[in-house]
């Protein structure tokens, strides 16, 4: 059993909270038992216990780990390049016209070895447990081959073995058609859909299916059909939608009932009212925007419809390069006009509804995991005002110090 004690401010991000409220508990402590939370409230209220590891969290505020829901975690080589590419006026799709973009990047991941996958990607989750990230979303899709998608599919099972954070995987094998298919997609549609698709549920590897719905991708015809395969064989849906042009990807996440959509600056007023009817969280990737130079969601506008907003890095060599998650929540705020409650949720609770685990992580209740982060701020409105490298001290999971140090 353990107790963590003398919290300053606690966050529980309550499963019953609002999207405005983060369900603050001051002078508060936690107990658990195993790696589950079995009492939270203010600490004049302990139960009396014995035999027990006790923490002193020195005041700190105290948050969920934080969980990001949208990464491409895996891949070879980087993408510098088209970074000022970009600064001097190209845009995204003209650079995968010529070959760049997502195609680079699978050219470079074809190559890489497994074992240099997996120490890479060891390395940056090191990293993001520093920042206090507990759970990691991670999707294949520089791989475009039956082989190499196992092969990154297989890092992160990897991964996941080695922990301390919980992996959930996503199969994006519907990333962009690629080269060797130009003038054939059809083809590699089928290659998707008849093949990786059965191969993949059948070896257990990824619990979600994703795909890239968007001009230089798939169109919402191939989507759907890609997308209900994964349903037919256990996996649940996930879209990239929305990023570049208003397509339609909203609409079709919801009427595959996927579990999120993600991206969404172009989303259409329509698609917003289909996603609050079906439920569908949506996933705002700032850091995206921002090297991107588009307009960012509208994170007001998806909540006062009533959808659920969750905030990820989208971790990528092209459009997204950091995975800086704290980054990501204060930039949703300032981009994204979340408040620093509605990010802390959006990268908490929300966003374990974003990978199906909200009955798991995502808030300090009872029953969940106990998954925390402690930093060094006086609330969250001032931990994400005040952005610093990194106001985490240190990073439970499953009740286990992970990071850091008290």
């Amino acid at each position: 059993m353990g107790i963590l004690r003398n919290i300053g401010q606690l966050a529980t991000c309550a499963s019953d909270a609002t999207q405005g409220g983060a369900h603050v508990v001051a002078h508060a402590a936690i107990v658990w038992s195993g790696d589950e939370i079995t009492w939270v409230g203010e600490e004049k209220n302990l139960p009396p216990m014995t035999d027990h590891d006790e923490h002193d969290a020195g005041g700190r505020l105290v948050i969920p780990g934080l969980i990001d829901c949208h990464t491409h975690l895996a891949f070879g080589g980087w993408r510098a390049d088209e970074f000022e590419e970009r600064i001097r006026g190209s845009s995204y799709l003209e650079i995968a016209r010529r070959g760049g973009g997502i195609r680079s990047t699978v050219r470079d991941t074809r190559r890489a070895e497994a074992d240099h996958l997996f120490d890479r990607v060891r390395r940056h989750a090191a990293e993001m447990l520093e920042l206090g990230v507990t759970t990691i979303e991670c999707k294949s899709g520089y791989g475009l081959t039956l082989e190499d998608e196992l092969k990154l599919l297989k890092v992160y099972r990897r991964l996941s073995m080695d922990g301390p954070q919980r992996i959930v995987s996503t199969f994006l094998g519907a990333h962009t058609v690629p080269p060797e298919f130009d003038g054939r997609r059809a083809e590699y549609v089928d290659l998707v859909c008849d093949v990786m698709i059965p191969r993949v549920a059948r070896e257990k590897l990824a619990s979600f299916c994703d795909v890239f719905v968007e001009e230089s991708a798939f169109s919402l015809k191939e989507g759907e059909r890609i997308l209900k395969t994964g349903r037919q064989h256990g996996l649940g849906a996930k879209v990239h939608a929305d990023q570049l042009t208003s397509c339609g990807g909203a609409e079709l996440a919801a009427s595959v009932g996927a579990v999120s959509a993600d991206h969404l600056e172009q989303t259409s007023t329509v698609g917003i009212r289909a996603m609050a009817r079906e439920g569908v969280v949506a996933v705002s990737l700032p850091i995206a925007s921002l090297y991107l130079g588009v307009k960012p969601l509208d994170g007001r506008r998806f909540i006062e419809a009533g959808v659920s907003v969750a905030v990820a890095t989208d971790f990528n060599p092209g459009s997204a390069p950091s995975y800086h998650l704290p980054m990501a929540l204060m930039l949703a705020c300032n981009m994204n006009r979340l408040t620093p409650a509605q990010a802390l949720l959006a990268g908490t609770r929300n966003a374990a509804r974003a990978i199906g685990m909200s009955d798991t992580v995502g808030s300090i209740e009872a029953g969940k995991k106990a998954d925390l982060a402690l930093l060094d701020a006086e609330s969250v409105n001032h931990w994400l005002y005040n952005f610093r490298p990194n106001a985490v001290a240190a990073t439970f999971v499953g009740g286990r110090l992970a990071s850091g140090q008290l």
